[in-house]
């Protein structure tokens, strides 16, 4: 704490990511991070914009990242996407942070699931918006019903997180015809994990204009350390990202960034592959869990969020992390004996129940 920070500093409750352990040997279940390798085409696309000399690194990258965002464009095709309807940015939480801003700030509280990213209460401290939670059911749902109340915008991840449940399209569309006059915001982090189709509402953009869609390749694309997230709605809603963007930072993404998440949205086959991998590694922690008697919420991404009627869940994380297995563990009210577990390969899956048949019998 300084005398030299501004007044705003001392006001702000600063997101806390998941942790980023330094040890080696762990089994790594606790940020959602994809246990496949990206593309082999992300290697090939960085290999030749380095070059044998780097030389393309003195020269700033493409502001307008236009290339990603026709691949962004070709990947959505069947629903009538163009580059027109694409913002980038350096991860979604960045794409995020200028939709609050853009889009979100207009005087009226933003209604958000009471349980959902902590990210989104921070940026509304951030940027000054009035912001009300809306409870989830007893099941953990969201209920459309209970956001007819007055706002200036609306935010909901799809599936949501923690608790990975997703909103099925009928109700988003549902939402957006409700509040044609606020801005809806859903973000699909985790969307490419649910069941085939992919039931993402980017095929409603074109008929809802206050309707936006936010992903990241940080997940389903394996690309967390490259930080490229991107929103889809219509043009006018994507001109003021872009207006927010270029006062604040015009080359959010770096060259090597551009090309490797070109080459990922390319590769529709290893997309396909790696998500239906880990859906069914999901399905089999699932199944497994419930048979150590565990309460598991039915989940659409890459994560599960589970409980155990008679253990602590903070208990349960300490002690798998004796073994060398870190899980998510928040003490936030209402999901305090949950724990939210990335679904990794089936060795670290297996790794996982057996450390925890160890800890419930021991």
């Amino acid at each position: 704490m300084s005398h030299f920070w501004s007044p705003l500093v001392h006001q702000l409750t600063p997101y806390v990511p998941g942790e980023q352990p330094k040890l080696t040997d762990l089994v790594k279940l606790n940020t959602n991070e994809n246990p496949y390798p990206p593309s082999p085409h992300v290697v090939e696309a960085i290999q030749a914009e380095l070059g044998g000399d780097a030389a393309r690194l003195r020269l700033y990258p493409d502001p307008n990242a236009d290339q990603l965002r026709a691949a962004i464009a070709a990947h959505f095709a069947d629903c009538d996407i163009n580059p027109a309807h694409i913002f980038v940015g350096n991860g979604s939480d960045e794409v995020l942070a200028h939709v609050f801003m853009g889009l979100l700030c207009h005087g009226r509280p933003v209604l958000m699931p009471d349980i959902s990213y902590s990210f989104y209460p921070v940026y509304c401290g951030l940027y000054g918006i009035e912001h009300r939670a809306v409870p989830l059911g007893d099941a953990f749902d969201i209920r459309i019903d209970d956001y007819r109340q007055d706002n200036g915008g609306i935010i909901i991840a799809n599936p949501n997180a923690p608790t990975g449940q997703l909103l099925p399209l009928a109700d988003i569309e549902r939402l957006a015809t409700q509040h044609a006059n606020s801005p809806v915001v859903i973000d699909e982090a985790y969307i490419d994990f649910a069941n085939d189709p992919v039931p993402t509402a980017i095929g409603l953009v074109n008929r809802h204009p206050n309707l936006l869609v936010v992903r990241t390749l940080s997940k389903s694309h394996a690309l967390a350390g490259l930080r490229v997230g991107y929103a889809i709605g219509q043009p006018a809603l994507i001109e003021a990202l872009e207006r927010i963007k270029n006062s604040f930072n015009s080359y959010p993404l770096d060259r090597l960034a551009l090309v490797a998440a070109t080459a990922a949205m390319n590769d529709r086959a290893h997309l396909d592959t790696t998500r239906r991998a880990v859906m069914a590694s999901r399905q089999w922690l699932t199944e497994a869990m419930t048979a150590l008697g565990f309460d598991v919420l039915p989940s659409a991404a890459n994560f599960i969020f589970a409980r155990h009627p008679q253990r602590d869940a903070a208990q349960l994380a300490a002690a798998l992390r004796e073994q060398r297995i870190i899980v998510r563990h928040f003490k936030a009210a209402r999901i305090d004996q949950h724990l939210r577990i990335s679904i990794g390969t089936d060795l670290q899956c297996r790794a996982l129940v057996d450390a925890l048949k160890s800890i419930l019998n021991p």
